[in-house]
């Protein structure tokens, strides 16, 4: 089983790119996100794999941190999520993103990757919910976990929903409130949230 490859990008293509290693050339899937995120052509890089083996086929997926590669399984463990509505997944949104939209149950973020309906955003949300934590994320995201209660009802589904409405995106807002809330306590007020969550947007 190949578990990382390290050589130099011999081409990019729209779902994939060529990794020359010592002269044997291989293909490797990434999702839209991993490939912008890649130098070009010639360029060395070090990508984590997942190596799919079936009978017909053995197929690698890249990611450029194995952070990524762990959630690329977990979200496969989710009836109905293959590797390639993972890799969907992967592109709209970020690990961090993820990690927060599966903590907070918000499925409209999960819906805006390509092949993801209400139905499998909802059982996506609720699956992943206890197993969140026990995942890396990246350098720098927040997880709100436990400390961010869930958007649909109370303070801080108030306070989201009116930041959203000042034009903020979803994800910002929730960003947000959860980082205020860990200052401020889980019996803040909306308006604390509000004004707090602003000034964290504002810097």
């Amino acid at each position: 089983m190949i578990g990382k490859l390290t050589g130099k990008i011999d081409s990019l293509g729209e779902s994939s790119l060529i990794v020359d290693v010592g002269g044997v050339g291989y293909l490797v899937h990434c999702s839209a996100r991993t490939l912008r995120a890649l130098p070009g052509v010639g360029a060395p890089v070090a990508l984590a794999i997942e190596t799919a083996v079936r009978e017909d086929a053995i197929t690698l997926y890249g990611f450029l941190d194995p952070a990524e590669r762990d959630w690329f399984r977990l979200l496969q463990t989710v009836q109905g999520v293959g590797a390639k509505v993972a890799l969907s997944i992967f592109a709209a949104l970020s690990t961090g993103e993820i990690a927060r939209a599966i903590a907070t149950q918000d499925k409209a973020s999960l819906g805006r990757a390509q092949g993801v309906g209400p139905k499998l955003a909802q059982r996506i949300a609720s699956e992943l919910k206890d197993k969140v934590g026990a995942l890396p994320v990246p350098a720098g995201a927040s997880l709100p976990g436990a400390a961010l209660a869930p958007v649909e009802s109370g303070p801080v589904s108030e306070a989201v929903s009116a930041l959203i409405n000042l034009g903020y995106r979803r994800i910002e807002a929730m960003d947000a409130v959860a980082k205020v809330q860990g200052r401020l306590g889980e019996g803040a007020n909306t308006a604390d949230l509000i004004r707090a969550a602003l000034k964290e947007l504002g810097r």
